[in-house]
C-alpha cells in the first residue's frame, strides 16, 4: 500500500531541480506507475522546470496514464508557443493518447500550427481519435508492448510490405506510423533494420518516432544507425534525443561508447538525454528489478 506521504516524497524529488536528472526521471516514472490525482498533481507542478527534456517526458507520462484530469494542463502546454516544439508536440500526442474526443476540435485547430512537428502531431492525434470512434465497439488488440501509441499497428504482417509503406513518403503519415508499430510488434532483425532505414527519411517527427520505437524493440541490429544519427550535429535535437534514449535501452557496449561520446554535447536536450540514457544503461545491465524505483529508494533510505 502506498501512502500519500510516499507519493509526496517521490513528487518532491521530481520537482527539485537540485536533484540529479536521472533521479527525477525515475521519480516521474514511479508516479506514472502509481497514478491517481496526487501523482498527476506532482507531474503537473514539474512543468515549471526549464528542462525541455523533462517537460517532454512529463507530457509523455500524462498521456500514457490516460487520465482526463491531465487534459487542461496538456491543452495549456500545446497552446503555449513559448514552450519548446518538442514539449508542445508531446502534449498534443498525449491528448491523442488519453483518447477523449472532447479535445478533437482543439487538435484540429493546431493541425495547422506553423511549427511542423506540432502540426503533424496534432494531425496524427486527430486521426487516432477518429479511428477510435470508428472502432469503438471492437475489443482492443493487446500487443507485446504496454505503451499507448499515436497510431494502431497495421494489420499487415509481411515485414517487406510494411517496410515499403514505412519508407514511402507519398503515403499518409498515419499509415506510415501504423506500419512502424506493426514492424515493432513483429520484432526480429529484419524488422529492426527496416525501422532503422526510417532514420534517414521523412520529417523530424517521423524520425524521432523511429528512434522511440527502436528503443522499445531493443534490438542491437539498429545500434549503428542510432549511433550515427545521435552523432549527426545537423540532425534535429528531438531526433538525436530519442536515439540516445534508445541506445540506453538497448544497452550494448557500443551503445555505451556512443552515449559517453555525447555526454557533453553542446545541445542541452541531447546532453541530458545521454545522462538519462546512461542511467537506463546501468539499469538494463544491472540487477535492479525495476527502473521506476522511487518508492524503493524511499523505503530503503536510512532513517
Amino acid at each position: 500500500m502506498v501512502t500519500e506521504q510516499e507519493v509526496e516524497e517521490v513528487g518532491r524529488t521530481l520537482v527539485d531541480p537540485q536533484q540529479p536528472l536521472q533521479a527525477r526521471f525515475r521519480a516521474l516514472f514511479t508516479l506514472r506507475g502509481l497514478g491517481g490525482p496526487g501523482a498527476i498533481a506532482w507531474i503537473i507542478r514539474a512543468f515549471g522546470d526549464d528542462s525541455a527534456l523533462l517537460k517532454h517526458e512529463l507530457a509523455y507520462c500524462l498521456g500514457q496514464m490516460r487520465d482526463s484530469r491531465a487534459i487542461p494542463v496538456l491543452l495549456d502546454v500545446l497552446r503555449d508557443t513559448r514552450q519548446e516544439p518538442m514539449v508542445r508536440h508531446e502534449a498534443g500526442e498525449a491528448l491523442g493518447a488519453i483518447g477523449n474526443p472532447e479535445v478533437l476540435e482543439v487538435l484540429k485547430q493546431y493541425s495547422a500550427d506553423p511549427v511542423i512537428e506540432v502540426a503533424e502531431t496534432c494531425q496524427l492525434a486527430v486521426r487516432r481519435l477518429e479511428w477510435l470512434q470508428q472502432h469503438s465497439g471492437e475489443p482492443a488488440v493487446a500487443g507485446p508492448y504496454l505503451s499507448v501509441d499515436p497510431a494502431p499497428p497495421a494489420e499487415e504482417r509481411d515485414v517487406g510490405r510494411l517496410r515499403e509503406v514505412l519508407l514511402d513518403e507519398g503515403q499518409p503519415l498515419f499509415d506510415r506510423y501504423r506500419a512502424m508499430f506493426a514492424l515493432r510488434d513483429a520484432g526480429g532483425e529484419e524488422a529492426a533494420l527496416a525501422l532503422a532505414e526510417g532514420l534517414r527519411c521523412g520529417g523530424a517527427l517521423f524520425r524521432h518516432e523511429i528512434g522511440y520505437v527502436l528503443g522499445q524493440l531493443q534490438h542491437e541490429a539498429a545500434v549503428p544507425q542510432l549511433a550515427a544519427t545521435l552523432a549527426r550535429p545537423t540532425e534535429s535535437p528531438m531526433v538525436r534525443h530519442e536515439c540516445a534514449e534508445a541506445l540506453g535501452a538497448i544497452a550494448r557496449p557500443a551503445c555505451l561508447a556512443a552515449l559517453r561520446a555525447h555526454a557533453a554535447d553542446p545541445e542541452r536536450v541531447v546532453r541530458e538525454s545521454c545522462e538519462v540514457a546512461l542511467d537506463m544503461y546501468d539499469y538494463e545491465t544491472g540487477p535492479a528489478f525495476q527502473y521506476a524505483d522511487g518508492l524503493e529508494q524511499l523505503r530503503t533510505a536510512p532513517a
